[in-house]
């Protein structure tokens, strides 16, 4: 009995183009000879198939739990995106917040304040290569400390910007530095949910943040708003051959001879293990940009270099500009709906633990999910349950002081929800998986600082726009999201390139194809023969 695992393969073009009908060949790993592998078949995302059915990987093992707490620990540097967020959504509704810095709930002034941030986030990106990955969240986590102090102590809103735009600088070094960090840590067959895991760190931080300030919403005094605020790859690249392929199989010797696993169940010769040293081989050069802080030309250099660059940039500017923004003013469209201050507050918090739970649920399927099915369907809901919702706000908006249908505001409300699960179900997995997996590995970590300047980017425009277009045109400026992520939606139908089940360097020979957006779509065929145990590579017809 077989069981069939499908795969990509690359285009004739690309490498030799012999006929593929008939099975001549075939030739047995000679260190795992239940792999037998058809010698016509070059597509190593078919060798990544049977590599994973061959070498298992014990989830309970201790070196697993290590990988695990590094994990978390990426995942700390994502909670301070979203505690700020979450945060900033609350406190701006302060009455106590509001006599201090007389900014408005909406306009000019909030917009520059919520801003600011965005724009330390962009100075920050451009130094962020230059410590690394955990020197990146280290380095990261002193620049938020500071800034979270210059905010909490500010009595004047200079001050309060000042620290927020500390605040920026601080989470862009640590965010460049720690999705790389998870995903080069990562065994392929747990990357995907590992390194989406990595963006859900927003409702770690978001959902506190909400449950805290629904708490000091109610205190009289500033205290209200102050108190809320009290890689082996990275190895491979600078030279480090040895301690790569030791982390790989964790060959570590600490005064003991060998310790367990990360990737290979202690066996040097594991499937996984040399699949992984092959391409590090094949794909790392150690005269490349990346160890040059200040060089970025391999963002650009060649054509499959820029074709991995557009997914980055694509994904930096559509996750920040498919209306999320507008979360950062969600209990003002709760009151345009309708809603009183403290159901504002509970309804806030409520928003971050449905997003939580759909994002986590995506996470789950992440390493299942195409990543083009998703983003095409994603967003094109976005678009539907905004539409729905400028609908109902402008019905609610149409009546007078009595004679009001609170149906409609709660449908409003919901459909704004249901916005939210979208996107969190589309963009927060995705958002920090698919453009490390698009980047090849010596371009990766500037490839993730260009997102972060890009995402920064876009944010300072929805930050600084959507407090003052919310005052003026009101409901009227949804509208502008509902068409733009119909024409997102279109953009990721023609452009984006599939990912999902691939190693991180066999995406190298889907990028160089004459089109790569077909190119990911092709098949190829790992079959375990269960009976005999063994696992056969084939080439699709």
């Amino acid at each position: 009995m077989a069981t069939t695992t499908t795969h990509p393969q690359r285009q004739d073009s690309a490498y030799d183009t012999k006929e593929k009908d008939d099975i001549e060949q075939i030739e047995r790993n000679p260190q795992h000879p239940e792999i037998i592998v058809d010698e016509k078949v070059h597509d190593p995302g078919a060798r990544f198939a049977a590599a994973k059915l061959a070498g298992k990987l014990d989830p309970w093992s201790r070196a697993s739990f290590t990988i695990y707490a590094c994990a978390f620990m990426a995942f700390m540097c994502s909670m301070g995106n979203g505690y700020d967020g979450s945060l900033m959504t609350a406190i701006n509704a302060m009455e106590y917040y509001q006599k201090q810095f007389n900014s408005g709930r909406l306009g000019s002034k909030t917009g520059i304040i919520f801003s600011i941030y965005t724009v330390g986030q962009m100075a920050g990106s451009l130094f962020a290569g230059i410590f690394g990955r955990r020197g990146g969240m280290f380095a990261g986590a002193w620049g938020i400390v500071v800034g979270v102090a210059v905010i909490s102590s500010s009595t004047t809103r200079a001050q309060f910007i000042g620290g927020r735009f500390l605040l920026g600088f601080g989470i862009a070094i640590a965010t460049t530095g720690a999705p790389t960090y998870i995903l080069e840590c990562s065994p392929p067959q747990w990357r995907g949910r590992l390194t989406s895991l990595y963006n859900t760190g927003w409702f770690g931080g978001s959902i506190p943040a909400a449950g805290i300030t629904l708490g000091t919403s109610t205190i009289k005094s500033n205290w209200s708003w102050k108190i809320p605020l009290k890689s082996p790859r990275f190895m491979y690249q600078n030279g480090r051959k040895e301690e790569a392929f030791e982390f790989l199989t964790k060959v570590e010797y600490i005064r003991k001879p060998l310790r367990s696993t990360y990737h290979g169940n202690g066996d040097r010769n594991n499937p996984i293990v040399q699949l992984e040293i092959d391409e590090f081989e094949e794909a790392i050069r150690q005269d490349g940009s990346d160890k040059r802080w200040w060089d970025y030309s391999d963002l650009v250099k060649t054509k499959n270099a820029r074709w991995r660059s557009l997914m980055v940039f694509l994904m930096g500017l559509f996750g920040q500009m498919s209306g999320n923004g507008l979360g950062y003013f969600n209990v003002d469209i709760y009151k345009s709906l309708g809603y009183n201050t403290h159901m504002q507050f509970i309804l806030n918090l409520v928003n971050s633990l449905v997003q939580a739970v759909v994002a986590w649920t995506a996470v789950s399927l992440t390493d299942r999910m195409p990543r083009r099915k998703v983003l095409v369907t994603g967003t094109a809901l976005c678009c539907l349950m905004l539409a729905a919702n400028a609908g109902f706000s402008a019905k609610w908006a149409s009546y007078g002081a009595t004679n009001k249908n609170l149906n409609v505001g709660r449908a409003g409300a919901a459909s704004f929800f249901l916005f939210n699960s979208a996107y969190a179900f589309t963009y927060t997995p995705l958002q920090s998986l698919y453009p490390a997996e698009c980047l090849e590995n010596t371009a990766r970590a500037k490839g993730v600082a260009m997102k972060i300047f890009v995402i920064s980017c876009t944010s300072f425009i929805n930050l600084l726009c959507t407090p003052i277009a919310l005052q003026n045109i009101q409901w009227r400026f949804i509208l502008v999201f509902v068409g733009w992520d119909a024409f997102e939606t279109i953009i990721w139908y023609f452009f984006a390139v599939e990912t999902q089940g691939r190693t991180l360097e066999e995406l190298d020979i889907i990028f160089s194809a004459p089109n790569p957006v077909k190119a990911s779509k092709q098949k190829s065929l790992a079959i375990l023969d269960k009976e005999h145990g063994i696992v056969r590579v084939v080439a699709a017809k």
